[in-house]
């Protein structure tokens, strides 16, 4: 998907920006920035957009986004009705690559940082005592000022650049720039997919949002995305099955209807295809790994 670029507000007089953010929503916008994004979730739920993965975000997580990662944070819809009691909270710090100067990069003690850099153009999603030093690191910075400030940031990178516990989120693919009319209709086409995504979707009802012919829009999206609009759609219905077999609350033939799904043995096929497991599997990895970490 071809993203928007977004001006990352700056705090005067500091070389890089720390926030505390309790608000409705995230948004959804589907955008890029040169800055790199260190994002934790305090609270919140929903669907994240990094690159070209599709996957669920929840409380406690910390991903690192290398410049120009086109992102997005999509909540549940609880969490755009306006409910004075539902609100997301996050922190995220964002920092350009030569925030410590060009000269820094260069220096004989950081030759792990531009290695860090590269590993975070795919995005890195933290776990562990790699996660919990980062989240109180994280807390700190939004509260340090003068040169401890920058004392947290070296701390922050010497903590990721050192550290083997990520995963990476998207892959590899070449990022390119879009203009604004790109950015404007891909988001109208993610925006409608996201509310609409429980029932049918046809091809000449989402062309139609984008204000394009069936095969103009197929030909389009397949070129934003590398993928056609019936993957995407899959993608987005698994990831929200995936948030609700966690949750264990339905049974998972619910599941299968509540995501969009008209036949569970539809559902059990797509759910294998996108993520290598049955539903049951993907449940008891899941629950296993709770326990593994004592939750």
């Amino acid at each position: 998907m071809k993203p928007l670029f977004h001006k990352v507000p700056t705090q005067i007089q500091s070389s890089f920006s720390a926030r505390h953010d309790v608000q409705a929503n995230f948004g959804s916008l589907w955008h890029y920035h040169p800055e790199l994004e260190l994002h934790h979730v305090i609270r919140g739920k929903g669907v994240r957009f990094i690159g070209d993965n599709i996957g669920n975000f929840s409380e406690g997580e910390v991903l690192l986004l290398g410049s120009n990662l086109p992102h997005m944070w999509q909540c549940n819809e609880e969490y755009y009705q306006n409910h004075p009691d539902r609100k997301v909270e996050a922190i995220v710090i964002h920092f350009l690559p030569d925030c410590f100067g060009r000269d820094f990069l260069n220096l004989p003690e950081t030759y792990l940082v531009p290695k860090l850099f590269e590993k975070a153009r795919k995005g890195m999603k933290f776990s562990g005592r790699s996660r919990v030093r980062l989240i109180d690191l994280m807390h700190k910075a939004t509260v340090a000022t003068d040169m401890e400030r920058l004392i947290i940031l070296l701390s922050i990178l010497k903590t990721i650049a050192e550290s083997e516990e990520y995963v990476s989120i998207a892959s590899a693919h070449a990022f390119y720039k879009s203009n604004e009319m790109d950015a404007v209709r891909i988001n109208k086409v993610c925006t409608y997919t996201l509310s609409n995504y429980k029932k049918e979707i046809s091809l000449e009802e989402i062309a139609s949002i984008a204000n394009l012919s069936v095969t103009s829009f197929c030909r389009y999206f397949k070129l934003m995305t590398k993928k056609t609009y019936y993957d995407f759609l899959i993608e987005i219905r698994i990831s929200h099955a995936c948030r609700l077999l966690v949750e264990d609350i339905l049974p998972t033939e619910i599941v299968c209807f509540e995501c969009g799904f008209n036949n569970v043995s539809n559902f059990y096929r797509h759910f294998k295809k996108v993520t290598d497991m049955t539903p049951l599997e993907y449940k008891k990895r899941y629950l296993y790994s709770k326990v593994a970490v004592g939750v």
